[in-house]
């Protein structure tokens, strides 16, 4: 019997002392790029995988991180933190996605483009909605709100015909024609319901 108490108890002390930190915070996000996201008072900030403040819990909305970045928002506008908890891209997008193979989705002047991680603009402000890249392709709404999706040059690869479109994941994106809802393949084709 002593054979399994000492480590049952060396558990739950183990687990007892990794929660203890997290009982200061509303909300706690799994731990992306080494950081978690807290919220505390309607505030986010990012912790350590030991629960070791990193950035203040500041911020009005935050996202997990993704590819090193991490969308933040103050006031009403968004920027992002890298990895270190260093504001990289200070806010002014109305907007702001994960980065995805290398690029994010942002809203300006009313219309979505995408940034590299150094903020310059890669693919111009004019869709009415957008996605994070997957798999080198992007979901994004034209003016009509048909979906379709573009390379990573804004090349429109498969054409705007779909009333939603998802990310590509494992060579396959969820669509949506009307009330029918099918995945397709990176030609635009379909392979399953």
């Amino acid at each position: 019997m002593k054979k399994f108490f000492l480590p049952i108890l060396l558990l739950v002390s183990s687990v007892a002392v990794g929660q203890a930190w997290a009982k200061q915070y509303d909300f706690v996000d799994d731990c992306v790029c080494g950081l978690a996201k807290v919220g505390k008072d309607g505030k986010f900030g990012y912790v350590d995988n030991k629960g070791k403040l990193i950035v203040p819990v500041i911020y009005d909305e935050a996202m997990s991180f993704s590819e090193g970045m991490a969308a933040i928002r103050e006031g009403k506008l968004w920027g992002y933190l890298d990895s270190t908890g260093v504001m990289v891209i200070k806010p002014q997008y109305e907007e702001a996605m994960s980065f995805g193979d290398s690029l994010a989705a942002v809203k300006k002047g009313g219309h979505f483009g995408y940034i590299d991680r150094n903020n310059h603009v890669v693919i111009p402000f004019e869709y009415e909605m957008a996605g994070s890249f997957g798999e080198g392709l992007a979901p994004v709404s034209n003016a009509k709100e048909l979906w379709g999706y573009i390379n990573q040059k804004g090349r429109l690869v498969i054409g705007f015909s779909f009333t939603f479109a998802d990310r590509f994941s494992d060579g396959q994106a969820r669509v949506m024609k009307g009330s029918r809802l099918y995945y397709i393949d990176r030609n635009g084709k379909e392979v399953s319901q």
